[in-house]
């Protein structure tokens, strides 16, 4: 009978341990959630571009509007840039970005940049050779053409990061 009380008594106090640490770290989730989004608000990003080019406004418009912090830079050697951050011939286009550690090279859409600063592959960038119709800033009605978002490395190795097929 003392027994059967006392495993009674261990499993009442083991129930009410559970229900206090569950209830604490509750508590310490709502506490800390409002630094957690803070924590996760997009970083800032450079965009470096020639002055005398019309979309990269577009693309600079649609990272804003999805919560980037872009800052245009107007240079006039974009080629020396490009060579400067390891962007691969045959990849270049009119704009180079730079966000945390990567480089973003072309009318990347911002779904790609999140997933490259989720994931941080040992990658130097990512890439959207040319100005492919329908990418974002270069939209142009209903009409897109099909592209690929390249990752590159120091190495200049190239690898398949998405692919838009329309």
């Amino acid at each position: 009978m003392k027994q059967n009380r006392f495993c009674s008594q261990i499993c009442q106090f083991t129930q009410l341990l559970t229900i206090s640490l569950v209830a604490i770290a509750m508590s310490i989730l709502l506490v800390s959630e409002p630094s957690m989004a803070a924590s996760s608000k997009s970083p800032a990003i450079n965009v470096y571009r020639d002055p005398s080019c019309s979309c990269c406004g577009g693309w600079i418009d649609h990272l804003a509007a999805q919560g980037f912090q872009p800052t245009s830079i107007a240079t006039s050697n974009m080629e020396k840039l490009k060579q400067q951050y390891g962007v691969p011939e045959g990849f270049a286009s009119c704009h180079t970005a730079v966000i945390d550690k990567y480089v973003i090279e072309g009318h990347v859409p911002v779904e790609d940049i999140k997933r490259l600063l989720v994931e941080q592959p040992n990658v130097t960038g990512i890439a959207v050779p040319g100005m492919p119709i329908g990418t974002p800033g270069m939209e142009n009605g209903d009409h897109r053409e099909s592209f690929t978002v390249f990752s590159f490395d120091k190495q200049g190795k190239t690898a398949a990061f998405n692919q838009y097929t329309f």
